[in-house]
């Protein structure tokens, strides 16, 4: 396999893991709750559409660092992502609309940030660009998700006759605990893809990204 046809590979499976994901994680949405355990009397109670989120950013950081913050931003890249990400959002609706309005915010916020580390740190310090960016985007998507469900679908399992900002304030710190930890535990196997994939795809320097050029090739 050529150099070109493994970079353009490489491109394909990380975008198509993305878009999986992105697909799965709208399907399953709020559909069902989990508690994942509790911190003293406060319940941690996840949806089960979280679970699978934490796999878009670590696909996303892996573009941005090989590829570059343009390719990155995959809602507009090579014309079948951009065809297949519209319309799961034209398909999109209640909970589900909300979850991909705060997930746009959030990579958005999430690939700018990794940029913005990888420029003021010129190249170093891969940690702080993987985990900065990915904890400040998932705090915004996490917001976002439980305040547009809550009063833009009512779709939340709020209790009545309880205050409501004390029970979206526990979705919202309970969602972020469950992505801030998995931000956190992708940072190994990060270096690790990061590191194999700069040697398969022979891209030279630590920092270093694939110029215009060399990246995936248009698709169909």
């Amino acid at each position: 396999m050529g150099l070109q046809q493994r970079r353009d590979l490489a491109f394909l499976v990380l975008a198509g893991l993305f878009l999986g994901t992105m697909g799965m994680l709208n399907i399953l949405g709020l559909t069902r709750f989990l508690q994942l355990g509790s911190i003293g009397s406060w319940p941690v109670v996840v949806a089960v559409g979280a679970l699978p989120y934490p796999l878009t950013f670590l696909c996303t950081d892996l573009i941005s660092e090989i590829w570059g913050e343009e390719q990155a931003s995959l809602p507009g890249v090579a014309g079948a992502p951009e065809t297949t990400f519209f319309e799961l959002r034209r398909l999109a609706f209640g909970a589900v609309g909300a979850s991909m309005v705060a997930y746009l915010a959030a990579q958005f916020t999430d690939v700018r940030l990794f940029h913005f580390w990888k420029r003021l740190t010129a190249g170093r310090a891969l940690w702080l660009r993987n985990n900065g960016s990915t904890l400040v985007s998932q705090l915004v998507d996490t917001s976002a998700v439980v305040l547009i469900s809550h009063y833009g679908a009512h779709v939340l399992p709020v209790r009545p006759g309880e205050p409501v900002l004390p029970q979206l304030f526990g979705f919202i710190a309970s969602g972020y605990l469950f992505k801030a930890v998995a931000a956190l535990a992708d940072t190994l196997p990060f270096y690790a893809l990061t590191a194999w994939l700069r040697r398969w795809l022979e891209v030279p320097g630590a920092g270093a990204e694939l110029d215009a050029a060399s990246g995936p090739a248009a698709l169909p």
